[in-house]
Formats: structure tokens, C-alpha cells, sequence
């Protein structure tokens, strides 16, 4: 069973829960799954297991994952610039596994509570913690 972990455009959040995740779990198997190749690619050099890109990945790395990890956009559809088409948003919305997102505001979407008194890199932290309560 693995931790997968999703996000699109650059990677740039994927890559540093990857990176945060490898920290604390060395032995961990985590597999990234980026809505495009960049991404993809970045959290496979930021310490992934394994990597894979699009709609049909997420849906098959599910298979074996026990939690997904990634900015709240992965169940938003067409958020993320248009890469989380309504089937990756279903997809993952609708898997029995935990989901542990992290509160990005999106255009035209603000999310209550994310403000200025909590940094990205901290609620990045905070959900690499929830994914190893978990996992222990």
C-alpha cells in the first residue's frame, strides 16, 4: 500500500509534501501521479517511488494507495488552470481511501480559514503529520 500523492501545473506542492514525506518516512512507497509531465517529474525528483501522469493513472494507482495527499483543486473541477477535468475531481472525491487536501484558494473559490497566519509550507507539514497518523 502505497501514499499517493496528486497535484498538477508545476508540481510545486506535490514536490514539497514528497519531499516532507521522504523526511519522515524514508521507507515509505510513495507514488506521485501529476496531471501533466512536469509535475509528474518534479515530485518523482523530489522523491517519489514511482510516477505517473493523467486521468487513467490516478484512477489505477488508486488500486493500491491507503491515502491521497494534495492541494484541495485535485476535487475541484477545472480547477488548477482546467487540469482537473470533472473525471480526475470524481475520481478522487468518490475513493474510500482518507484524503488529506491542502486549503488552496482557487479563482473564484476562497476557502474560509486560509489566511496569512498560516503558511503553505505549515499546512504542508500538517498534512504530511495526518498522512503518518495514518499510516502508524
Amino acid at each position: 500500500m502505497s501514499i499517493m500523492v496528486v497535484d498538477g501545473l508545476g508540481g510545486g506542492i506535490g514536490t514539497q509534501i514528497i519531499t516532507f514525506l521522504r523526511q519522515r518516512l524514508p521507507e515509505e512507497e510513495i507514488v506521485a501521479v501529476g496531471t501533466n509531465a512536469v509535475a509528474s517529474s518534479s515530485m518523482i525528483k523530489a522523491g517519489a517511488s514511482r510516477g505517473a501522469t493523467g486521468e487513467n493513472s490516478i484512477r489505477v494507482c488508486l488500486r493500491d494507495a491507503r491515502c491521497i495527499i494534495g492541494p484541495i483543486g485535485i476535487v475541484i473541477p477545472d480547477s488548477m488552470w482546467g487540469e482537473i477535468t470533472s473525471g480526475i475531481a470524481t475520481i478522487i472525491a468518490g475513493a474510500s481511501i482518507p484524503k488529506i487536501l491542502i486549503p488552496v484558494n482557487h479563482k473564484n473559490i476562497e476557502i474560509v480559514g486560509v489566511g496569512q497566519e498560516i503558511t503553505l509550507s505549515e499546512l504542508i507539514k500538517d498534512a504530511v503529520c495526518k498522512a503518518m497518523k495514518l499510516i502508524k
